[in-house]
């Protein structure tokens, strides 16, 4: 659908998106732990949630179907996240992935490409969606594990990005 292609060079950092627009904040930390490590690639994912299906079979009628126009939007993300990141002086590439299991597939990225740090920015969900779709951040956690993971739910603080990334708006494991 798009121009972006899994890429598979090592990396230092995934930046990851459940789907929304990456944050100042996410993009400023990402870009400040790859220039704390030797390598300054960043790994740039956005996931789209597979929709539509069921039992395995595409709904028919719906074109474009949903996945493909949340494709993508997700490719648009990733572009605008990967231009930011080369405007602050670090190389970037990124591609979308489309699936049913988010954190399972940011883990397998981050294993994929030996990352030693993955943020994640995910949108603030009430807790009835959190129970009833999983908990991300805890999942990579589980699966990356020992390399460390940042959270940032929902948009930018009021501050903007501070310059530590595990300042407020932040999480780590």
């Amino acid at each position: 659908m798009g121009d972006l292609v899994a890429p598979t060079g090592l990396v230092t950092v995934v930046l990851a998106s459940t789907g929304i627009a990456f944050s100042d904040h996410a993009i400023q930390a990402a870009a400040e732990l790859a220039r704390s490590t030797g390598n300054h690639l960043v790994a740039v994912v956005s996931v789209a949630r597979l929709h539509g299906y069921a039992l395995g079979l595409p709904n028919p009628g719906l074109l474009p179907t949903r996945a493909e126009k949340q494709e993508q939007e997700q490719e648009r993300i990733v572009q605008a996240a990967i231009r930011r990141l080369k405007l602050l002086g670090v190389p970037a590439d990124g591609h979308v992935v489309i699936t049913r299991n988010p954190g399972k597939s940011i883990a397998k990225i981050a294993r994929r490409r030996n990352a030693q740090t993955v943020i994640v920015q995910q949108a603030t969900t009430s807790r009835l969606r959190h129970v009833l779709e999983g908990d991300i951040g805890r999942t990579v956690r589980w699966r990356v594990r020992p390399a460390t993971v940042h959270i940032i739910n929902g948009p930018d603080p009021p501050d903007k990005a501070p310059t530590n990334p595990s300042a407020a708006g932040m999480s780590e494991s």
